[in-house]
């Protein structure tokens, strides 16, 4: 596609595994300045080789961890080397806890509100004031289908999705005036084919405790958390998410804000 991103500044979080991923590098095809968030420095590194390769302007590496409160200044401040930020990818998330809800410790509740919601606060606070003052920008958040129906043994982490959505959502009405649109999009459960695509630090990677809970759930437990497909295959990969995410970070979409977006494969019909 040629969404006409040439040379814009956009930062992308969860940069360096699966959904991220993939969106750091369908922004780098359009011919972005990318700045790429993580936690992984190797994985960091990889990103930005590939993300020059694809045709990015320019690529830069902010290793951070966004469970910091500092930490979003701190991009801003790295990205400002670039220029004022047009784009920002929320796509930081993932699972911290399993279970049912009655038998959670309330100890990790904090963990899943953190991780997938309170990140995308951070950052966002962050970009909107430069956004506001250029009055042009666009925000892509990653929600999930858990946060429209909720995934079973997943309490918090729907909760915190459904949060997405709805931060999305008055966020639009709030910034509109300002040039600024705010989207999201909410996929069902999408893994990369390529196992080079996860950080060390992915829910998905070889030794996740996540994946390790997974395996050990009943055929009971496993039915109740799978939806079916309409389209042949349980899964959709990060590619059939990213695509859409640039769309939305374009001028394309100059009419569309306040969406939530959902790729599911026709699950939740």
């Amino acid at each position: 596609m040629n969404l006409g991103l040439d040379g814009r500044i956009a930062i992308v979080t969860g940069a360096t595994s699966n959904i991220g991923r993939a969106i750091a590098l369908e922004l780098a095809g359009e011919g972005v300045r990318l700045i790429a968030v993580g936690r992984d420095s190797e994985a960091g590194v990889r990103l930005v080789a590939e993300a020059r390769e694809r045709g990015a302007a320019e690529a830069a590496f902010a290793e951070a961890d966004l469970l910091d409160p500092a930490a979003a200044a701190r991009i801003l401040e790295q990205a400002a080397t670039f220029g004022p930020v047009s784009i920002l990818v929320n796509a930081a998330g993932g699972n911290v806890a399993q279970g049912l809800f009655a038998d959670s410790d309330p100890a990790k509740w904090q963990a899943d509100i953190d991780l997938s919601f309170g990140t995308v606060l951070r950052m966002t606070h962050a970009v909107l004031p430069g956004m506001a003052e250029r009055k042009q920008g666009a925000i892509v958040n990653i929600g999930s289908t858990a946060g429209l129906v909720g995934d079973y043994m997943l309490p918090v982490y729907s909760a915190m999705k459904g949060a997405v959505h709805s931060f999305t959502i008055a966020l639009a009405k709030e910034v509109g005036r300002h040039g600024i649109r705010v989207n999201a999009i909410a996929p069902y459960a999408t893994f990369a084919t390529d196992s080079g695509a996860f950080s060390r630090n992915s829910r998905f990677s070889a030794d996740s405790a996540f994946l390790a809970y997974s395996a050990g759930l009943s055929e009971e437990d496993r039915a109740m958390r799978m939806r079916r497909t309409l389209v042949g295959r349980p899964y959709a990969v990060p590619e059939e998410i990213s695509g859409l995410a640039a769309y939305l970070a374009s001028d394309r979409a100059s009419f569309v804000t306040g969406q939530i977006w959902s790729v599911d494969g026709g699950a939740l019909l």
